[in-house]
């Protein structure tokens, strides 16, 4: 199959051409046709897979077609990363065609809230939101969302898990009952089923590998005290043709720690994290796109929304906390059928939480020896219940102090 064969608008066949597609991909490929035939939607797939490319050339593809042209889709996203990768690959998308979007997202300035305010009034196709700020511009009067045609939910599980239901039940209040209501999402907990049921008229539903990292991802790991952590990656780094790379830590403090580390050891790298202001955020994005920052040390607001091409190496620092978060971090890597390493670091404390994610993958990961120069290597035993704390080396501190819990910006 080629995109030939959703006989989309001629122009918009045009902008597919000029940024390389040619074959969908398997969710492209099912969720197309019934997106064009005006279904309700569950769509769970992989990060990576090519998903938002599947709501948005039928929603484009109808809304060139439409005689009457007002406010016709919402998008709505669990942050603002995400929303703005949304509305460039629009723009990507339309280049050739005469749709408008525009992002609404929190972390601005007032000027930014009267922009997204006068672009409303003044109209646009597509909006892509997020919740908090998106009903803050509801209620205060600044857009008519009564001739909305498709409502878009991205990343929905991770809108749950950031608390983002109430919202959502608020937002779709909002809008008109006869709509296309279209749901995408990793996974698919009982929580997302009670919210389709609630939200969706008859859905069809589309399954594409759940939980699954994508086959072109090398994946390898290997076991070490926390001291020696710093040194691995170093060795990794200096030693590996890796052109582009994100390293993943489970807290804002350590990626600060890393930053220094690595920078002393004389490797081009940005740190990525909530402290920064949103524009010191996207402009390491662009930099980081363009290829001219090689490396980026992020927390897991790098794990989704992050749509970057030719990512060859993640690497996680820390195991992460949630099984699920491994297949969102490693999934920056191997992007629509490439290829790409992923190796992560286990302490002796972790053991446990990466067996949960070599369980969840239906897999064992290979265990890569540590290097002799590094010393001895703590043994993978994690079905052997520890007892007392892992003091045989001191854990690795860095010069800020630093806690325990997850980087909640998300």
């Amino acid at each position: 199959m080629t995109f030939d064969d959703f006989n989309f608008d001629p122009k918009l066949m045009d902008g597919l051409l000029s940024m390389g597609y040619n074959k969908p991909t398997p969710i492209q490929e099912q969720a197309i046709p019934l997106i064009l035939s005006n279904k309700d939607l569950i769509a769970c797939a992989q990060t990576g897979t090519g998903k938002t490319a599947a709501y948005l050339l039928p929603v484009l593809h109808k809304i060139v077609n439409t005689e009457k042209r007002h406010l016709n889709t919402l998008i709505i996203a669990p942050t603002r990363e995400l929303a703005q990768q949304i509305d460039q690959q629009i723009e990507g998308f339309a280049y050739f065609i005469s749709v408008s979007s525009i992002p609404i997202y929190g972390g601005g300035d007032g000027a930014a809230w009267e922009q997204q305010k006068k672009a409303m009034k003044e109209g646009a196709d597509i909006i892509i939101a997020t919740p908090g700020r998106l009903i803050a511009q509801l209620t205060s009067g600044a857009m008519n969302l009564e001739h909305m045609r498709h409502l878009i939910l991205d990343e929905a599980d991770r809108m749950l898990d950031m608390g983002f239901y109430d919202d959502i039940i608020r937002i779709i209040k909002y809008l008109p009952a006869k709509r296309q209501t279209l749901l995408f999402s990793a996974t698919m907990p009982p929580k997302i089923r009670a919210l389709a049921t609630k939200i969706l008229h008859e859905p069809e539903q589309i399954n594409i590998a759940i939980s699954k990292p994508a086959e072109g991802i090398l994946q390898q790991a290997y076991m070490t005290y926390d001291n020696q952590k710093v040194g691995l990656i170093k060795h990794i780094l200096k030693e590996g043709n890796y052109s582009s790379a994100i390293i993943f830590a489970s807290t804002k403090e350590n990626v600060k720690n890393l930053d220094v580390e690595l920078r002393r050891a004389g490797l081009s790298l940005k740190a990525f994290h909530s402290d920064l202001e949103q524009a010191e955020r996207e402009k390491i994005m662009r930099e980081f796109k363009a290829k001219q920052i090689q490396m980026l040390i992020g927390t897991d607001i790098l794990s989704r929304g992050i749509d970057v091409e030719g990512i060859s190496l993640v690497v996680n620092f820390d195991v992460p906390p949630d099984p699920e978060d491994y297949i969102h971090r490693i999934g920056r890597t191997a992007r629509a059928e490439t290829t790409g390493t992923a190796i992560t670091f286990i302490n002796p404390k972790d053991q446990e939480r990466f067996f949960k994610i070599e369980n969840l993958i239906g897999k064992e990961i290979s265990k890569i020896p540590l290097p002799e120069f590094l010393g001895e290597a703590p043994a993978y035993q994690p079905q052997v219940k520890k007892q007392g704390s892992f003091n045989k080396k001191k854990p690795w501190k860095g010069k800020h102090k630093g806690g325990n819990r997850r980087d909640g910006n998300k």
